[in-house]
Formats: structure tokens, sequence, C-alpha cells
């Protein structure tokens, strides 16, 4: 199963960014093989409108299964439900210790959007 987790950069190391449709980088972790990769948010990071249902549109489209991120909206939400990625969120910490949580079975899936649009 493939996670994507919201981060301000690359790797592992990396802070989760509080922002789904605006982070800068989803980072991707494949749970089957361990493969770490990073995929660059930028087109969505500066979009005037839409970046929620865009950026679910890119995770969809990269296969993941998971989300870990600090809030969706309302647009992100329904988009990602609609794509069968169900939505963790986590107040802070680095990618590799979100990830870690998800693996422990620590994170609670969300069943509403957390924030109003355009946060």
């Amino acid at each position: 199963m493939k996670v994507a987790i919201t981060s301000v950069g690359e790797g592992l190391s990396a802070a989760v960014d509080p922002r789904f449709g605006r982070a800068k980088t989803f980072v991707l972790a494949d749970l089957e093989t361990n493969a770490i990769q990073t995929v660059n948010n930028a087109v969505n990071l500066n979009a005037v409108q839409g970046a929620g249902i865009q950026a679910a549109k890119t995770v969809a489209g990269l296969g993941v299964k998971a989300l870990i991120t600090g809030h969706a909206g309302p647009k992100a939400f329904a988009a990602l439900q609609s794509a069968g990625i169900a939505i963790y969120p986590i107040a802070g910490g680095t990618v590799a210790e979100a990830l870690a949580q998800f693996r422990a079975g620590a994170l609670q899936a969300m069943t509403q959007a957390d924030v109003e649009g355009h946060w």
C-alpha cells in the first residue's frame, strides 16, 4: 500500500506540512517495498483556487490509498474520499514520525473536513 505524507521538503526528515492542497511536496512511502519518493506539488502550491481538488487528483494518480496531513478542506476531503483515499490527520512532526505513527495504528482516519475551504 502507498501512503502520501504532506511535507515542506524532501525525504523522511522533512517536517509534515499542515496543509494538503498547498503542501510543498508529497512524500510517498510504499509500505510493501519500503521505497520512498518525493513528488513536487509546486503547480498546486500557488494555485489561485482548486488546489485541494488538483492535489487529490495528483495523489490518486500515484496509487495512494492513505494520506497523512495536518488538515483537509471540504472539497479536498470529498475528492480524496471519492478516490478511495483515507485521510489521517497529524499535528506536526517529521515525515518519518508520521509514518511510524501510521504503521503503529496510532492515527485515526478523518470522517469529515476539519477546516473551511481556502485555508
